[in-house]
């Protein structure tokens, strides 16, 4: 077994140190990276900052050029959206409610449509991205995923988007790792994609432990965690 293939382990509990790729991984014609809602309402000054958020940038800027294929993904909320805590009497942001898909983190008003707090950050540098995927637009609904709404029944179309280009293999980058880059990588794994979560090219929000908690999920379908050192650039 190549050691980039031990997938977490004890890493994803915080006991030991994690398994890197033996050697780089050199993408292909048909490996994609999926850059996940890099954008300002994200990084300090935005309305739902996740700590050193823009420090993925320079890392992802790295990473582009190897790639062929790009996907990027932004939050596309539209005003007073049902996974804001402003749209619920009494409720604050991070507190949870029932929707009827299930639980949700009701969040601040952040990424409402055609702001420039939903904007992509300027320093993103991807000239071969060749897709916008744009989630969390229908009112009731929330989307962390880029293949999947939260409802688990709507897809985003980016699954086959993917297949018709012939992808086997996506590497995720972006904000946040325990929300919309987790569920990300696992509904790819799900859709039987190779998935890699590249570590360092993600920060998180990390509310209540969810870090963790994110981390060995995605273990358990299947991701695997590397860095962008473990990604051949050259």
């Amino acid at each position: 077994m190549r050691r980039r293939d031990f997938v977490f382990s004890a890493a994803a509990l915080g006991s030991a140190p994690a398994l890197w790729a033996a050697s780089p991984i050199k993408p292909g014609p048909k490996a994609a990276l999926i850059v996940v809602d890099v954008q300002n309402c994200f990084v300090d000054g935005g309305t739902l900052p996740v700590k050193g958020g823009a420090d993925v940038v320079p890392v992802i800027n790295k990473l582009a050029p190897a790639f062929q294929n790009i996907v990027v993904t932004q939050d596309w909320h539209t005003p007073g959206h049902a996974s804001f805590a402003s749209a619920h009497t009494g409720k604050k942001p991070f507190e949870t409610t029932t929707m009827p898909y299930g639980t949700q983190v009701l969040w601040p008003d952040h990424c409402v449509q055609g702001t420039e707090d939903a904007a992509l950050l300027k320093g993103l540098n991807l000239p071969t991205a060749q897709l916008i995927i744009r989630k969390g637009y229908h009112p009731q609904v929330d989307s962390y995923s880029a293949f999947q709404e939260a409802d688990r029944k709507t897809p985003t179309g980016l699954a086959g988007y993917l297949k018709q280009r012939g992808i086997k293999t996506v590497f995720v980058t972006g904000l946040a790792t325990d929300f919309c880059v987790a569920w990300t990588a696992m509904d790819a794994r799900a859709a039987g994609f190779e998935t890699y979560v590249i570590e360092d090219a993600t920060r998180a929000i990390d509310l209540n432990g969810s870090l963790a908690a994110a981390w060995k999920q995605m273990a358990v379908k299947g991701v695997k965690r590397i860095q962008s050192g473990d990604v051949a650039t050259a």
